[in-house]
């Protein structure tokens, strides 16, 4: 299976690349302005976290858009990447009222995929000072944290998925589980 993580400059970019070779996934990290053309061969997409404030510049996310339109398997957006998704995709990201950095608890209310064989409330890593204000159309809110109403989503018939936490960092609990269940999903995708 080849799953590519698309880098948005995040802090952890690497660390969502270096979970998926740990299992056992054929990925490579890709710069956002790659061609859709060059993603055509792959399972799945991460869509990495970033330093671009997409809720005030969302043109720093390359082609995020693009791969967005015309990538048709799975793809997971994280922290930037989930609020670009959002976004571009007819929601609406802006600053926090409260960003978050470091520990909190995520609960989740509509078990998903993403969250299959986890505990309904869970520590994550937070870094973030924007966040997803409106889901776009299609999607469901999948968990939430105490200062933060959509710290996942999904879209009800593409297998698109959005985290604002971090699971490729070792203080969220069940991380590399997350990534296990997204695989899942590239995996039943082809």
């Amino acid at each position: 299976m080849r799953v590519y993580v698309v880098d948005n400059g995040g802090q952890w970019t690497h660390r969502e690349w270096r979970v998926l070779k740990y299992l056992g996934v054929d990925t490579k990290i890709v710069p956002n302005d790659s061609p859709v053309s060059d993603l055509k061969e792959v399972d799945g997409l991460v869509l990495s976290g970033g330093a671009p404030r997409v809720g005030i510049d969302p043109e720093k996310m390359g082609k995020n858009g693009e791969y967005l339109d015309a990538f048709r398997g799975p793809i997971l957006g994280i922290c930037a990447g989930h609020q670009f998704m959002a976004t571009h995709l007819g929601g609406a990201a802006a600053p926090a009222k409260v960003p978050e950095f470091g520990k909190s608890v995520v609960k989740v209310h509509e078990p998903d995929v993403l969250f299959e064989g986890l505990p309904d409330r869970f520590e994550v890593w937070e870094s973030h000072n924007d966040e997803v204000t409106k889901i776009p159309p299609g999607f469901t809110a999948l968990a939430s944290s105490p200062n933060c109403s959509v710290q996942a989503m999904r879209h009800r018939d593409r297998p698109l998925f959005g985290l604002q936490f971090h699971p490729e960092v070792e203080h969220t609990q069940f991380g590399p589980d997350i990534f296990r269940n997204f695989l899942k999903v590239c995996e039943n995708s082809t």
